[in-house]
């Protein structure tokens, strides 16, 4: 295949590459193609070979724009690699590697040259690179009837969905994910969202269709194996040492095209790639799925694969299959259950565990039922402890989630019967024993404090104190930290009262006679009263329900209650205060009666004993608290730019620099 091409910079003077892209029109039935596609290559995996891959496909792809309306090679290696795929099931069956090397060699090549034509031209001119044909001698040229475009998505849908997943597959298999994470990646070049376009028709409504609900549960299913990327002997083609025909071809170009460029050797990079990610199909998988599901509806049809995500059931439900859900498919729930509890350290599984908890009835009811919660539940409250080392998407997601179970009473019950031993991560104290929910507790109330410090944002506010009213009437056995954390959240809430109050006083004093704009004091009260407000209501609500079984809050309570004088006699207040004034009276008389200098042993004790003998006619009924998470309070097409960035920021496969990527950079913190 010509000189030896041991380097990325060396491709522009490969000269099969030169033929490939220059102006001769190359027949399908010449050797050269299967000289061009025979070479053994590692397809790079990591954020940095893509890019030099892509820095040295880049100038090559341009020529090749230039050059296919007279060649028309382009749709000549696409029709070469259909050829190639037609036997490919069956050549998994049989073991035999030519076919699945040559075909994942030729789409490979597509998809490095796709990612720069799709940057450099519309779609419609997209369309007519893949219809171009080889030119006969004294003809105009022109196009076939053929879509071509079509036929190479409906193939690499049909493949993903037919071809099983082995050792010797899984290169092809991700390239084919990857390449049709490509075709949608018009998307990063535009600050709006894409709601029509060519390649979005061809797979909501075209051929491609039918395969829905195949396609997304094979993309679940390659989640939930998150199958290491093989060894590099059992994925890309290797000579065998008795020869034959592989070896021929093998050996033969082995020193040609790509072959020896494995980015410093195949042998040096395969381990920091794999280290990196060692899951590039289950990522790339999950990807894919999450921009199907949030693709926009057509204006005469919904979004086909949303669909599939929303009605799939479980593999033990016997019950018919629904003829109004004809995406629907079934699938075993136990096992993604488990694969979402490894995996919620990414952006992608926590946003598919919300995609399932929000959007499909059928898993949300089995996530509830689970008696092990403590392993999802886990993890998402990592996620919130390090709330200052995730980007802020994650972290709302986290929330939301929280918010969404939250929403189910046997949840916020069974939380505090699941007690857990040393929890390894969380460092601002030792906790030797802590039931889950007071674990839940202390993480959300860490989360405001640090929102209230740093990012000052009131949708996260909202969120984190909703799952805590959700919560409240069911707070059982309060640990005496979680206790302790929740009256000095509260302690810090009156303190910025205070402050702003303070400043507003003053300032009013020393402006009298000026004209001139006020700081909007009176917003930054309002804001601070209803957080405080929402405080109040989740500790009467607790007060109300489980006085009797959470002592530490109400000794909490009774160490701090100089705190709720202030408020005693607000307007905003006064009626929630009437229950707490009620609690903190009762328990202090009980505490007088029982002498001076108790110990903490005898205030506990006064307390339960006191906690029996309140009537709960004593206390003020108010509404049950109940927040329900609700889609449409989030920003519009706020999830179409935050999986994008996800794919953007993947680091496999994917790399570019476009013009529309402000829409979609993501934070870091």
């Amino acid at each position: 295949m010509g000189a030896n091409t041991s380097h990325v910079s060396d491709l522009s003077d490969n000269p099969s590459l030169k033929i490939l892209v220059g102006t001769e029109s190359m027949s399908e039935n010449d050797p050269f193609w299967n000289q061009l596609i025979s070479f053994t290559f590692i397809s790079p995996t990591s954020s940095g070979d893509s890019k030099l891959l892509e820095e040295a496909v880049i100038p090559l792809a341009k020529i090749f724009i230039e050059n296919n309306p007279r060649s028309g090679n382009f749709g000549a290696l696409v029709r070469i690699f259909l050829s190639r795929t037609k036997e490919l099931k069956i050549s998994t069956e049989c073991q035999d590697q030519l076919f699945i090397w040559q075909a994942h060699n030729a789409l490979f090549m597509i998809r490095c040259l796709l990612k720069v034509f799709i940057r450099e031209m519309s779609e419609e001119e997209l369309h007519l690179q893949f219809s171009y044909q080889e030119r006969a001698p004294g003809s105009c040229g022109g196009t076939g009837s053929e879509d071509l475009l079509e036929e190479l998505l409906s193939n690499l849908i049909h493949m993903i969905v037919e071809v099983p997943l082995l050792d010797i597959t899984y290169s092809i298999l991700f390239e084919a994910v990857t390449t049709l994470l490509v075709f949608f990646s018009y998307q990063l070049f535009h600050k709006d969202i894409l709601r029509d376009g060519l390649i979005y028709q061809h797979i909501m409504k075209g051929r491609c269709l039918s395969l829905t609900s195949r396609l997304v549960k094979t993309l679940l299913y390659n989640f939930i194996r998150q199958e290491k990327c093989p060894p590099p002997a059992t994925h890309i083609f290797e000579p065998k040492a008795e020869g034959g025909l592989l070896y021929g071809l093998a050996s033969g170009v082995a020193s040609g095209l790509w072959s020896v460029f494995t980015l410093g050797g195949a042998g040096s990079k395969v381990g920091i790639d794999q280290e990196h990610n060692p899951l590039p199909l289950s990522n790339q998988s999950l990807l894919l799925l999450l921009v199907l599901a949030n693709l926009t509806d057509g204006p005469d049809w919904p979004n086909p694969y949303r669909q599939a995500i929303t009605c799939f059931r479980n593999t033990q439900d016997t019950s018919s299959l629904s003829a109004e859900q004809p995406h629907t498919f079934q699938i075993n729930f136990n096992s993604l259950y488990t694969a979402l509890c490894e995996q919620q350290r990414s952006d992608q599984a926590t946003l598919l565990l919300y995609t399932l908890l929000h959007q499909n009835a059928n898993m949300r009811t089995y996530m509830l039922s689970r008696t092990d919660m403590d392993n999802l539940v886990l993890p998402i409250l990592e996620i919130l402890y390090h709330v200052e080392d995730r980007n802020s998407h994650h972290v709302y997601m986290a929330l939301i989630i929280l918010l969404i179970l939250t929403e189910d009473d046997a949840f916020n019950r069974s939380v505090h019967e699941v007690v857990l031993k040393n929890v390894s991560w969380y460092s601002e104290r030792t906790l030797t024993e802590i039931s889950l929910g007071s674990l839940l507790i202390l993480v959300v109330i860490r989360t405001i404090q640090f929102n209230m410090t740093r990012t000052r944002d009131k949708y996260l506010h909202t969120n984190c104190l909703a799952a805590l009213a959700n919560m409240s009437a069911q707070f059982r056995c309060l640990h005496q930290y979680a206790a302790q954390r929740i009256i000095s959240l509260f302690a810090l809430l009156s303190k910025k009262h205070n402050k702003v109050l303070e400043q507003a006083t003053q300032s009013l004093r020393g402006r009298q006679g000026d004209n001139t704009a006020l700081p909007d004091y009176a917003q930054d009260l309002n804001v601070i009263e209803e957080v405080i407000r929402m405080m109040l209501e989740i500790i009467n609500s607790c007060l109300c329900s489980s006085l009797h079984h959470n002592p530490n809050l109400v000794y909490a309570l009774l160490y701090k209650r100089e705190l709720f004088e202030q408020f005693r006699t607000h307007p905003s207040f006064q009626d929630i205060m009437q229950n707490l004034d009620t609690v903190i009276g009762f328990f202090s008389q009980r505490l007088e009666q029982a002498g001076s200098d108790l110990s903490v042993e005898r205030v506990q004790e006064v307390i339960m004993k006191g906690a029996q003998a309140l009537p709960t006619d004593r206390l003020r009924k108010f509404p049950e608290l109940k927040f329900k998470y609700v889609e449409e309070d989030q920003p519009e097409d706020f999830f179409i730019p935050y999986v994008w960035s996800l794919v953007f920021n993947s680091g496999v496969g994917l790399h570019w620099s476009p013009h529309g990527i402000e829409l979609f950079s993501m934070d870091s913190g």
